[in-house]
């Protein structure tokens, strides 16, 4: 379904007698170039942002009573396992994360393209916010197909061992033939819809947050293009303040519906439901301290890398 709306988008724009061939060969070179530098970005911001995704994960899947918050699940860490202790996981992210980022960023422009496409009469070759709201929600469905299992090995590899537990897993690929044993196909992808569930809402938020922050630290009479650094930085925080802040809920419930074993949850609402009337409402905010305290360096890096290398 993603791809037949792509192709469609981009015949319709190929139809049209505005563009050149040359216009045509500056999109695909810009497409490509979004492409590699989400790639490059989302390498340096798991570097930077996984000990707080470590932290954010066990608070959101241990059981009631193993850590007092944020610092003692970060103390009991490095006393278990040493400082590699808080980038127990990271191995999963590093490997998914330029796909990850570059599709996001891909997704990105073809949602943006088919907004253009699905408004041929439009006056304005600006798009709207919700415009750009819509083209990051897009971003997110062809994003989930590997996001999805990355985040079920990772998840898996950063809950083992707390408590006291013994480690099943020997490593990423130990982990997915494991699944692959115990449930299949199936098993690996669990967790995919609550995935789309935190990052449609969480990409439609980022994206246009970006770019009205960008709009907001302008300069009268310059373009966001020209922005330096520190503006940068301060738009990417944003961004990712804004996609956290209605991220968490379901986050919380994709790290339990991964973490969980085998039949503990029937489905999505079954774990909010389950949740809920367990730990309380505010059971689906937890993690939501690490999440925030990472999302400058978390969000802001790709945003450096990326705006560096599609402006050169």
């Amino acid at each position: 379904m993603v791809s037949s709306w792509t192709d469609d988008a981009l015949q319709a724009e190929s139809e049209q007698p505005a563009v050149s061939g040359e216009s045509a060969k500056s999109a695909t070179a810009d497409l490509v170039k979004s492409f590699i530098a989400g790639g490059f970005g989302g390498v340096a911001a798991v570097l930077v942002g996984h000990p707080f995704d470590l932290t954010k994960t066990r608070l959101q899947t241990a059981a009631p009573g193993t850590y007092t918050g944020a610092v003692d699940v970060v103390k009991k860490a490095l006393a278990r396992d040493g400082a590699l202790g808080l980038y127990r996981g990271v191995v999963p992210p590093l490997i998914g994360v330029t796909p990850i980022f570059a599709i996001s960023f891909w997704g990105y422009d073809v949602g943006k393209r088919l907004v253009f496409a699905a408004t041929p009469n439009r006056t304005s070759d600006t798009l709207s916010i919700p415009e750009l709201a819509a083209a990051g929600f897009f971003s997110a469905i062809p994003q989930t197909l590997v996001a999805a299992p990355v985040e079920r090995a990772k998840v898996l590899l950063q809950v083992q061992g707390q408590g006291g537990a013994e480690a099943k897993y020997k490593g990423v690929f130990d982990v997915f033939r494991v699944l692959y044993r115990e449930g299949g196909v199936r098993s690996i992808f669990r967790g995919s819809f609550a995935t789309l569930m935190r990052d449609g809402p969480g990409s439609a938020a980022y994206f246009a947050a970006y770019e009205v922050a960008k709009k907001a630290l302008t300069p009268e009479g310059q373009s966001p293009s020209q922005l330096n650094l520190g503006a940068i930085i301060v738009a990417g925080g944003t961004a990712g303040v804004a996609m956290w802040s209605i991220a968490i809920p379901p986050d919380v419930v994709k790290s339990r519906l991964q973490s969980a074993p085998t039949g503990t949850y029937s489905g999505f609402m079954d774990c909010v439901r389950k949740t809920i009337a367990a730990d309380g409402v505010g059971a689906l905010w937890k993690g939501f301290g690490p999440a925030m305290a990472r999302v400058r360096a978390r969000f802001a890096v790709p945003y450096l890398t990326q705006t560096d290398m599609t402006c050169s």
